[in-house]
């Protein structure tokens, strides 16, 4: 039976990737919507080689222009537009499958949207989880969604945890989780010449190509802490159970370690469609167009522990996430105004830290009751963010 699939954020990196498997599986899969914000002319070409049912785009306008364009190609696509047009396309009663790869905090209702309606979601916006971790989970749980992480961490840990639990089970022998960084593309600068980084040097990751926002995060290793978090939330497990290691190759992507010392790891080459050909064709496994390492032409492995001096926001997320309440939704929010604000050359490199602490220590933290209560502690912090800016 063919799957149908709605892709959230299918002009960005992890969309156009989640594409690219799909193409190569027609007999298994099929694409029931796409979504974009910005990029009307690669969503209308997506449209005439998918030919998807719906696509969502930000507002009434674009989404006319998008329409006339697939009128003037005799598509049959119907437009919709707007946080309400997403949150339908992810739970519609046709969609089998949800790739939620909407990048940063406006990925949270949609996302929540295909897990409240009992979808399987392949979760590849982390934020979700940073923002409302224990809403979201509880959602997972009252309506039996499959959740499937897409982040290359968190898949390669879901893939070594023992597969009755899936999660930090000691009783199944499992003692600790290694989350592996490559520690981006400022592992070794100097500390004094990171005040001069600029936008495009910060994007410029060694190993992986990823879209702007998430390249800068690799480099600060917010998104490092980011997952932390996500770890947390997902594995059921705390934060001393899991141990951050920097790996320059990005060749490991995480590890499991158990308590008669035997450690496993998932390895491959670093590209983004091996977890989503996972998570696509789970629990079988299928073709992604990646090549499989070649160990005998292979350079050397290298791990380190993290200098939290130099990466100070992985400090700030453990400390979030030992506040609790909506201490991580307000870290998330601030670091997104602030890797904004950088990319547009109105703060330095080393500003984005000094920002995410000086919110973070500025804010109170309670339980939040509902996704209302998350989305007005992330309005809070944003404006606050921004009056520092």
């Amino acid at each position: 039976m063919i799957q149908q699939v709605t892709v959230l954020g299918a002009t960005g990196s992890i969309g156009k990737s989640t594409l690219d498997v799909i193409g190569r599986h027609p007999d298994r899969f099929a694409v029931f919507a796409l979504t974009a914000h910005s990029r009307l002319e690669s969503l209308y070409e997506q449209c005439c080689y998918f030919k998807p049912r719906f696509a969502v785009v930000a507002n009434e306008a674009d989404a006319d222009r998008l329409w006339q364009q697939l009128a003037a190609a005799r598509l049959p696509t119907e437009v919709l537009f707007g946080q309400q047009g997403l949150m339908d396309v992810a739970g519609h009663d046709d969609v089998d499958m949800v790739m939620a790869a909407i990048v940063g905090a406006a990925g949270l209702k949609p996302t929540m949207a295909a897990v409240t309606a009992g979808k399987k979601v392949l979760l590849a916006n982390k934020e979700s989880l940073v923002m409302a971790g224990n809403l979201f989970m509880q959602a997972v749980d009252e309506s039996q969604s499959i959740l499937l992480p897409i982040d290359s961490e968190h898949n390669a840990i879901y893939q070594c945890l023992p597969q009755q639990s899936r999660y930090f089970d000691r009783e199944s022998g499992v003692s600790r989780i290694l989350l592996t960084g490559s520690g981006g593309p400022f592992r070794t600068t100097a500390l004094e010449k990171l005040v001069d980084v600029t936008p495009d040097q910060a994007c410029n990751h060694p190993n992986w190509s990823m879209g702007r926002k998430i390249s800068v995060d690799s480099a600060t290793m917010m998104n490092k802490g980011l997952e932390l978090i996500e770890a947390c939330w997902l594995f059921d497990v705390d934060a001393d159970d899991v141990e951050i290691v920097i790996h320059p190759q990005s060749i490991v992507h995480s590890m499991v370690q158990f308590t008669d010392g035997t450690t496993l790891a998932q390895m491959g080459n670093p590209d983004m469609r091996t977890p989503i050909a996972y998570g696509l064709a789970w629990p079988d496994r299928v073709e992604a167009g990646v090549e499989a390492l070649d160990f005998a032409t292979m350079a050397d492995l290298v791990f380190s522990a993290p200098d939290e001096q130099r990466f100070p926001c992985l400090r700030l997320a453990r400390e979030a996430l030992a506040s609790g309440g909506t201490a991580a939704a307000i870290l998330n929010a601030a670091n997104e105004v602030a890797v904004d604000a950088f990319l547009g050359h109105r703060i330095g490199f080393t500003d984005i830290a000094r920002i995410n602490e000086t919110v973070l220590g500025k804010a109170s933290f309670s339980e939040p009751a509902d996704l209302e209560a998350v989305i007005e502690a992330d309005f809070y912090a944003r404006e606050l963010a921004r009056e520092l800016i």
